[in-house]
């Protein structure tokens, strides 16, 4: 594996410093626009990968089982987010479908994919196959998951149906509401660090 690069651009200004080693805690700034040049990970690369597992057990749950359960009198109803697609795309609202599906259900598992895809190599040290193409496409993914808008939603729905007929939550928007805060947790992962595990020496084999 490649040494990391001993020089950094700052984002601010485009200039150019010899990076600096950092204690852990420890971050550098630009001397002359003040912006963040670099910050020691610390341990959060550890915490990520078991998180995004924990997420993706989530997200099957929450995309599996019913969102809630609608009695009204004598009769039940109940959904999954799946259902909830196909039952608007069946009523003429196909935009507003292909919306909710890319947004709650593509785009938040192809974030978590990759970030399975890229941390269980690096935790053994060795780059994935398309490392670069990856990164750019996890940072490009980020405003697109809206996860928690979507749960904000199924709240409010709820709230407005309770004085109509009896509402049951389900196993999912339990596992939404988890989800929303352990996916705010995982993206806010720094990029950055990535190439820290990435261009990270690997230590001399023992004689």
């Amino acid at each position: 594996m490649k040494e990391r690069p001993e020089a950094i651009v700052c984002e601010g200004c485009d200039a150019v410093y010899h990076r600096v080693a950092l204690r852990p805690h420890e971050v550098s700034h630009c001397p002359r626009c003040g912006a963040e040049l670099d910050r020691h990970p610390g341990s959060q690369s550890a915490r990520v990968l078991p998180l995004t597992v924990a997420c993706l057990i989530l997200f099957a749950i929450a995309n599996l089982f019913p969102i809630a359960e609608i009695e009204l009198q004598g009769i039940s109803s109940e959904t999954t987010l799946a259902g909830a697609v196909v039952a608007l795309s069946t009523e003429g609202m196909s935009p507003v479908a292909l919306l909710v599906l890319a947004t709650t259900i593509l785009f938040p598992l192809m974030q978590l994919c990759i970030l399975f895809y890229l941390l269980v190599p690096l935790a053994y040290q060795r780059r994935p196959l398309g490392f670069s193409l990856l990164v750019k496409a996890l940072q490009s993914l980020r405003p697109w998951g809206m996860v928690e808008v979507f749960l904000l939603g199924v709240l409010v729905a709820i709230i407005k149906l309770g004085s109509l007929a009896q509402v049951i939550p389900g196993p999912a928007l339990w596992a939404f509401g988890a989800l929303t805060v352990l996916l705010t947790v995982v993206l806010s992962f720094n990029p950055q660090a990535f190439w820290e595990m990435a261009f990270e020496p690997q230590p001399e084999p023992r004689e």
